[in-house]
C-alpha cells in the first residue's frame, strides 16, 4: 500500500510577533548592548607617557650623548610627575614610584632597572628588543596575549 498524500492548507498565515511584544524588546536591547561592549573591548586603552623630575635631571647632566631623549622627554605629551625624593637617583626614583602606585609600566633598555622591577609584583616592564617593543608580564587583564 502507497503512502497518503498530505493536502495543503489554503490561505493559512504565520503568526508574527508584534513588534510592540516585549520579548522582542529585551532581545534588542540585549543585541545592542553586546554591541556596545564589543566596542569598547576594541577600543585601544590609552596610555600616558610620564616622566619625574629626577629623570629629567639626570637627562640634562648626561649632556650631549642623550640629547635625542632629552628632547624627547620635553615634548609636551609627556606627563611631569613631581617627586619628593630630592637628589637621589633617577632609578631609586622609578622603583619608588612602582612600588607606590603599581600602575604605571615602565619602560627602560636599562638591564640593572629592569632586574630591580622584576622583583615588583604586578609591574609589567618595556623595553626595545630586536627592534620591537617587548613588555614582560604584562596581565592578562590589560590584554596581554596568552
Amino acid at each position: 500500500m502507497g503512502k497518503a498524500k498530505k493536502t495543503r492548507k489554503f490561505a493559512v498565515t504565520k503568526k508574527v510577533i508584534s513588534p510592540k511584544d516585549m520579548r522582542v524588546k529585551s532581545v534588542a536591547e540585549a543585541a545592542k548592548a553586546k554591541q556596545v561592549a564589543k566596542k569598547k573591548a576594541e577600543e585601544p586603552r590609552q596610555c600616558i607617557p610620564c616622566i619625574t623630575d629626577c629623570v629629567m635631571g639626570e637627562l640634562e647632566k648626561l649632556g650631549g650623548k642623550y640629547k635625542v631623549a632629552l628632547r624627547l622627554a620635553k615634548d609636551p605629551r609627556f606627563e611631569r610627575i613631581p617627586c619628593s625624593c630630592k637628589g637621589c637617583y633617577a632609578d631609586d626614583c622609578i622603583t619608588q614610584m612602582a612600588k607606590q602606585w603599581r600602575c604605571f609600566i615602565v619602560a627602560t633598555c636599562d638591564k640593572e632597572l629592569r632586574g630591580r622591577i622584576r622583583k615588583i609584583p604586578g609591574v609589567p616592564c618595556m623595553f626595545i628588543a630586536n627592534h620591537r617593543y617587548t613588555v614582560e608580564r604584562m596581565p592578562e587583564a590589560f590584554g596581554a596575549p596568552r
